[in-house]
């Protein structure tokens, strides 16, 4: 589809005419950016890989073999042996295929004999032969989406290993036909990134975390601290150094068909100086030590916190993040998530912590975790109130009033996201494409640009591969969709993004400090012969009619 472009007003023109006659300068990119985009709004889900829901998508590069735009053929997945010898099938569905309390039921012994191959989940014939259909309103199970198993299926960028290392054997492989998503049907219409990773390996804690601040969250003296056991067991080199690599327990099956691997300890806390900076820092889920949490208060201690005793309360965290640098340049901002009141009022007012309302999730509240949003000292409670708020009762409200902050963060709430496990596809995709509805129908939106993306890949397998970065990330390949009155139209924008291109738009639009984990990305890339991360004004056309 081709862009529409706009007239250039007089003084434009002008401008332009004496800049090619060397008597002025047409504006720059950046003045046409500052200009035109005055909201951002990042609408962050949960748990899909790119080539899970966006596989088939034309002109992407989707699945090998199936999508003729794939930019390369399959890889077959490979057992845990170090020889890595093909599968000659995929391992069953640990479990079997569909969540508890669903009508539809696919058991494990009818998932023995998958190809090793990708397959559709959602279709028209059945599961994998089963005559069973698992369309896109039935919730599967959960994946392992770890930080270490994440770096071990990817296998150095073979992502061959993905079955090897999933307690959910061959579901792993599996993709959906997106082509009936209301999100789909928004890509076509505007642009659809298709070289976009998670900034951080593994799962939804850390890529939150990275979304802020674009760094791993420290976890000071964890060695002598309530967390001690939550220290993650990894393989060492010959020179002792740790390798991204957990140590496999003695009774852990040989071989990836008979079943799920165990470790001797998966857990929530790199080893000391694993980023060889003598720090321990937390990597898998871990609660705020603010309600709400998913751990309660100690006894005798207020109802607006934690209980730091508990191992997998995480301590409040100092680093600095994209709120701190909007913070410095007065520029607007809020973190807005679904449940965020009713579950709050639950803690605090029926003493029912721990209790997501509906199907909160603690660990994707990021800016929960940080000192300077501390609910119990006054300064930072009327800080934390002006910037973390409720969806249900001030989001849409404030969208349709037009006084939404310049950068605006969305977390739906858990039945609404798309997790597999708790949630189905198809909610999460109508929900979503609701919220841009009503984002489009506000007085902000000719000068919006909205950014839909995923935490992570949620355990599911994607065949491009990862650009090797630094020891946090970047992790598999996700789906990211821009959407503005300024984005190119019916466009699939190759440009290398990850997590963080989101904060590097921010950074740019508004004359932010860089944050240091942008500079540490982008240093390791290039080094590992790579090329630094875009910040999204690729998808971006400043001269068309909005």
């Amino acid at each position: 589809m081709q862009s529409t472009y706009r007239l250039l007003p007089v003084a434009l023109a002008a401008s332009t005419f004496l800049s090619a006659c060397g008597g002025g300068d047409a504006p720059s990119f950046d003045s046409l950016l500052q200009k035109d985009i005055q909201n951002v709004v990042v609408i962050y889900a949960e748990n899909r890989g790119f080539d899970n829901l966006y596989g088939l998508y034309p002109g992407a590069d989707g699945i090998p073999g199936v999508n003729p735009s794939s930019s390369g053929g399959y890889v077959p997945q490979t057992d845990r042996d170090a020889a890595g010898t093909v599968l000659a099938r995929l391992p069953k569905v640990w479990g079997g295929v569909t969540a508890s309390g669903q009508a539809v039921n696919v058991p494990e012994g009818s998932t023995a004999n998958q190809a090793n191959q990708p397959f559709q989940i959602d279709a028209a014939s059945g599961f994998q032969g089963t005559g069973v259909q698992v369309g896109q309103s039935v919730i599967t199970r959960d994946l392992y989406h770890r930080f270490f198993e994440n770096q071990m299926q990817i296998n150095g960028g073979r992502n061959d290993k993905f079955a090897a290392w999933a307690d959910s054997g061959g579901l792993t492989m599996g993709y959906y036909d997106g082509s009936a998503m209301k999100l789909w049907k928004l890509a076509q219409q505007y642009v659809l990134a298709d070289n976009f990773f998670m900034g951080a390996f593994g799962g939804s804690f850390l890529n939150h975390q990275y979304l802020v601040c674009a760094c791993a969250p420290e976890y000071p003296n964890a060695d002598s601290s309530p967390a001690k056991g939550s220290i993650s067991a990894l393989d060492q080199d010959a020179s002792g150094n740790y390798l991204p690599r957990l140590t496999q327990a003695a009774n852990s099956p040989a071989s990836a068909i008979a079943g799920p691997p165990t470790f001797v300890n998966s857990s929530n806390l790199t080893p000391k100086n694993y980023a060889g900076d003598g720090k321990f820092y937390a990597v898998n889920t871990m609660q705020p030590p603010y309600q709400p949490s998913g751990v309660a208060p100690a006894a005798g201690a207020s109802n607006l916190t934690a209980d730091p005793g508990k191992a997998n309360t995480l301590p409040p965290q100092t680093a600095t993040t994209i709120g701190d640098l909007l913070d410095k340049k007065n520029v607007s901002w809020a973190w807005y998530a679904g449940g965020y009141g009713t579950t709050l009022a639950s803690a605090l007012s029926d003493r029912k912590f721990g209790s997501p309302v509906p199907n909160f999730q603690f660990h994707h509240q990021p800016f929960n975790y940080y000192a300077k949003l501390d609910p119990t000292q006054p300064a930072t409670a009327a800080y934390r109130a002006a910037h973390l708020k409720d969806f249900d009762s001030q989001f849409l409200q404030d969208a349709a009033a037009g006084r939404l902050p310049a950068v605006s963060f969305y977390k739906p709430q858990g039945n609404l996201n798309q997790h597999a496990g708790y949630a189905n596809v198809a909610d999460g995709d109508a929900h979503i494409a609701d919220v841009i509805a009503k984002l489009q129908a506000s007085p902000q939106w000719k000068n919006m640009l909205i950014v839909v993306t995923y935490d992570e890949n949620g355990g599911f397998w994607d065949h491009k591969q990862v650009p090797k970065g630094d020891a946090w990330g970047p992790g598999t390949r996700i789906p990211a969709l821009v959407i503005s009155p300024w984005a190119k139209h019916g466009v699939v924008d190759h440009t290398q993004y990850d997590t963080a291109s989101t904060l590097r738009f921010i950074t740019r639009r508004w004359g932010l400090d860089t944050l240091p984990g942008l500079a540490q990305r982008d240093a390791a890339l290039v080094k590992n012969g790579g090329k630094p991360m875009g910040d999204l004004t690729a998808a971006l056309d400043l001269t068309q009619v909005p």
